[in-house]
Parts: C-alpha cells; sequence; structure tokens
C-alpha cells in the first residue's frame, strides 16, 4: 500500500507526537497511601469476578483491567497513561540511564538477528564481537529463523550483572561460526548523544532526554567544552520529549544566576512549589542558544522557558511541543503503574505553556497537522497568540502563554513545504537499516578506510543515492528524492560514518549544513 506524498509528514510527525505524549514525563516522588474503597470501586470489582467465574467464555480478565484503566486516565488529559508490567522494564531503564545486558545494537535483518554495531566499550565489544555478526544462539535458544518479537530477544540477550550467555555467532564477512562467552554488564544508555566543538569558540550538547544520569552526562561534557576555550554553547533539546523535572532544573542551573527562578509548579490544592538557581552555575555568563522544535517537550520546554524568562539566552528554532503538566508515578501493585497528573507547571513569568485538550484525545494529537497545514511549520508570522496570555520577561520582553515556547529566532524546517517528511526519515531506523544493509553487501570494501576516504568514496557516485530510492520505493513510501539529492546524501554519509567510526562523526557531518545552528554561527540570516 503506497502513503500518498501530501500525507506523509503528517503521518511521521504524528507518530512522533504521539511518543512525546507517552515518553515526556516529570517525575516526583511516589506517595505512601492506600486507595480507599466505595461502593463504585466495589461494583467494579464483582463484575470482574464474575466474569472470571460465570461467563460463557475463556477470558483474560487482566486485558479489560487495563482497558478499563486506560479508558478512565483517557477521560482526565493526554499524559495520564497507564503503564502496563510488560513495559514498566523498558520505561524504567530508558530513564535510570543503564541496564544489564551484553551491549549490541541489533535488528532481526531477514531471519536473523544482526549486529549493527557493538556498544563501545561494552561486553559483546570486550568478547570480540562486530558489527555484521550474526547471533544464531543465546544459550540452547535459536535466535534466527524464528519471527520472535523485540522483548523476547532482550530477555534472551539480558541478565543479572556479572552473569554470562554462551553465544553462537556466525561472521559473514569469514564465512564461518564460532561460539563466544559473553558476560553481561552494566551497559549506560546515553542522553546526552555528543558534546563537541564546533569551531574554536562555540560548544554543542545534544540531549536526548533528561533522565537519571543526564546532568552528570551533560556537566562532563560542560566542563570538557569549558577546557576546550569554549565561549558560547549550543544546547540542543530538538525530538527532546521530556523526562525528569528536576534533571531540567539542575542543568538551568548551570545557567542562571542565583536566585533567579527556573520553575514553579501548582497542584490542586492551590500548593506551589519554586525551584530557584543557585549560585553553582558552571557556564552563567557565556552566551547561550537552546534549539527547539514542535517535538521539544516538558522538561525540554522548562529548561527552554527558565532561559526566556530570565532573558539569559536565545531559543532558536519553531514552537516547542506544549506539555505543561507534571506527572506522578505509582504502582498499582502488580508491577504496573499509572502516571497521573497531579500538578500544572509555570515559567519564570508566570506562563502555563500545555496547549488546550478540552476537545479530546484525538484532537490533541492532531495539533501537528494543525500546524503542517496552517503553515506554522515553515513562517513565522503563521504562528497564533493569545493576547490575552501575554507576560514579560526580567528585561520586559513580551512572551506568550497557551500552548509551547515560541523561540526568539524563527527557523522553518529544512526543505520545501511538502518534502519536510525527508529528513524526518532519514534521521529514522530506516536509514540505519538501509546502511547496514549495504555495508553487509561490501564491509571489507569499507574496512580499512579513513574518514575522509569514506566520504569522498560515497559523495562521488549516486550509487548509494539511488539504491536508497529504491529501498524507500519498495517499501511502499512516495517521496520527492531528485529536488533533495544533497540532503539525502548528507545524511546518509553521517549514517556510513557513525556505523563504520562514531557518533562523533555522524554529527560532525549532519551539523554542518544544519539550518538552526548556521543560524547560530552567522550563516544565515536571523
Amino acid at each position: 500500500m503506497k502513503i500518498k506524498k501530501i500525507y506523509l509528514p503528517i503521518i511521521i510527525a504524528t507518530a512522533l507526537a504521539v511518543g512525546v505524549l507517552v515518553g515526556g514525563y516529570l517525575n516526583f516522588s511516589v506517595p505512601n497511601r492506600s486507595f480507599t474503597s466505595n461502593a463504585n470501586r466495589t461494583k467494579l470489582n464483582k463484575l470482574i469476578e464474575l466474569i472470571e467465574s460465570e461467563y460463557v467464555d475463556a477470558v483474560d480478565t487482566d486485558s479489560i483491567v487495563d482497558l478499563t484503566v486506560n479508558g478512565i486516565l483517557e477521560k482526565l488529559d493526554p499524559h495520564s497513561v497507564y503503564i502496563a508490567k510488560n513495559e514498566m522494564e523498558q520505561v524504567s531503564q530508558s530513564m535510570k540511564g543503564d541496564f544489564v545486558g551484553i551491549g549490541v545494537n541489533f535488528y532481526m535483518y531477514k531471519d536473523s538477528l544482526a549486529i549493527i554495531k557493538p556498544i563501545e566499550n561494552g561486553p559483546s565489544q570486550k568478547a570480540g564481537l562486530k558489527a555484521g555478526d550474526r547471533i544464531l544462539y543465546a544459550g540452547k535458544t535459536k535466535l534466527f529463523g524464528r519471527k520472535l518479537p523485540t522483548d523476547s530477544l532482550f530477555s534472551k540477550l539480558k541478565g543479572e550483572e556479572g552473569s554470562w550467555v554462551n553465544l553462537q555467532i556466525y561472521r559473514r564477512s569469514e564465512h564461518r561460526k564460532f561460539n563466544v562467552k559473553v558476560t553481561r554488564d552494566v551497559v549506560p544508555i546515553k542522553s546526552v548523544d555528543i558534546a563537541i566543538m564546533l569551531n574554536p569558540s562555540t560548544g554543542y550538547i545534544k540531549i536526548n532526554r533528561f533522565a537519571e544520569t543526564t546532568y552528570k552526562e551533560f556537566k562532563t561534557g560542560l566542563l570538557d567544552l569549558k577546557r576546550q576555550g569554549m565561549t558560547q554553547l549550543i544546547v540542543d533539546v530538538r525530538e527532546n520529549g521530556g523526562g525528569y523535572m528536576e534533571i531540567a532544573a539542575q542543568i538551568a542551573d548551570e545557567f542562571l544566576k542565583d536566585r533567579e527562578l527556573i520553575v514553579k509548579t501548582k497542584n490542586k490544592k492551590g500548593n506551589v512549589d519554586k525551584t530557584y538557581a543557585t549560585s553553582a552555575g558552571n557556564f552563567e555568563n557565556g552566551k547561550l542558544f537552546l534549539l527547539i522544535n514542535e517535538n521539544s517537550a516538558s522538561a525540554s520546554e522548562i529548561l527552554a522557558g527558565a532561559i526566556q524568562d530570565n532573558d539569559r539566552g536565545t531559543i532558536v528554532g519553531r514552537r516547542s511541543f506544549g506539555k505543561g503538566l507534571v506527572q506522578k508515578e505509582m504502582p498499582l501493585g502488580d508491577g504496573s503503574a499509572v502516571r497521573l497528573t497531579v500538578a500544572r507547571y509555570y515559567t519564570p513569568s508566570g506562563r502555563s505553556i500545555q496547549k488546550p485538550y478540552d476537545h479530546g484525545l484525538d484532537d490533541y494529537n492532531s495539533d501537528f497537522e494543525r500546524r503542517f497545514v496552517s503553515g506554522e511549520l515553515f513562517a513565522a508570522d503563521s504562528i497564533k497568540v493569545a493576547d490575552s496570555l501575554k507576560y514579560k520577561t526580567k528585561k520586559g520582553r513580551i512572551v506568550y502563554g497557551g500552548g509551547g515556547i515560541i523561540p526568539d529566532v524563527f527557523v522553518p524546517m529544512e526543505g520545501s513545504h511538502g518534502d519536510e517528511a525527508l529528513s524526518l526519515l532519514m534521521q529514522s531506523g530506516i536509514s540505519s537499516y538501509f546502511v547496514f544493509e549495504q555495508l553487509d553487501k561490501e564491509r571489507q570494501a569499507f574496512q580499512n578506510l579513513t574518514f575522509s576516504q569514506v566520504l569522498d568514496k560515497l559523495n562521488k557516485t549516486d550509487v548509494y543515492f539511488n539504491a536508497f530510492k529504491r529501498y524507500i520505493s519498495n517499501s511502499g513510501l512516495i517521496l520527492n528524492f531528485d529536488g533533495n539529492k544533497e540532503r539525502v546524501k548528507r545524511y546518509m554519509a553521517a549514517e556510513f560514518a557513525r556505523q563504520l567510526f562514531d557518533e562523533n562523526k555522524y554529527f560532525q557531518i549532519v551539523l554542518k549544513e544544519d539550518p538552526m545552528v548556521k543560524v547560530v554561527l552567522g550563516k544565515k540570516k536571523w
């Protein structure tokens, strides 16, 4: 089935936005309370018992309860969500910032579990595994020729720290099978993708979420860039759906002066909690730029609001997602949990940036489509603001509440109106899988090449560009490639560099032509 070109951007970005709804949340301590009982709750319990004991067919009552909980939460707001017990481990690991396993990036290629790349200094790399290796068996469990779900594969490869697993490997480049014993260990899940110098004075830090380890990762990168002579910093929270509010506040504290307000929250009882900066910031005076887009949400918006309202730096990009609700995670006793909205947060000027949700979840999830249709993603004057929601920054600049952070400097989506889905696609897993498959066919041809030689090999030919066009076409998607050849080739070269070298090389390529970065560096007009 082919997807018409005009709808593809909406489909892709709406999916991203839905991910923000589920993935972006704020953390508070779990309350120590029991749930009281009343007649309606007793009625619900009685109904479940009757279904279990009397209903004519066998029914999975756990699934009924899950549906009931989801139905109740959907009536509240878009960010109060239920997390089933089979999802809790993955969610918790993502926000904890590490997991115990063998340390590989993989996917099911044809009928085999293929290693895209072992994680640097992880257990698999230490055991000698390489990109392109197939894992045939984990212990006595056969992993090839079967349609195993991803969570099942993870369960075979993860385990207790210090435990080991025997793997049978097929190394395609050498046409041989061998066994290897891999000792499981703690594997970090990076929340700071990169911290690099773009030029002798400008540093760049990319944050993909606000997890437990994010502040430590961020501070390490910040101090390293300062040692290299950084005097201005670009912090990138594009596509960052949020995370722990405390972590965002800690990062804001690095930029704000003592006693400057970072964020305030207000709960049902009217209790207001304020978070202030301390005197311990490591970058309180240098030039600061924060990059945001339509999928920057929650904790990303707390950071952006604190920077903007205190007139500390320049917000660059497009209007952020618009999530100003605070969730508290509460266990339900069976391994599942609920994230319930318990407060609203406000930026230092008093803004609530939560966009309206009173017309239901479907309408809420259609916000990206409205932005796309209205032209807001391509022109700043298409952003609708409510004059009744005017606020003033510390220096008296006018800012607006009511639905996201509006940037100080607007930068449109890359490409022309109608082909913006291409950039999203090039940064997705599809691009990664395509590059892996190309390398899998000719890994030896790339094996001993330097970074510059790889770029020369890719840039002097359209072979890979044309192959990617066919790859996407065969998947049923219709995109405008011919008018975007240079952009496609740039992202493709970056993905080759990531798989052959490291994350640094990926960002060296993509940031060189990044529209927002070019604006900050003065290579494009404001």
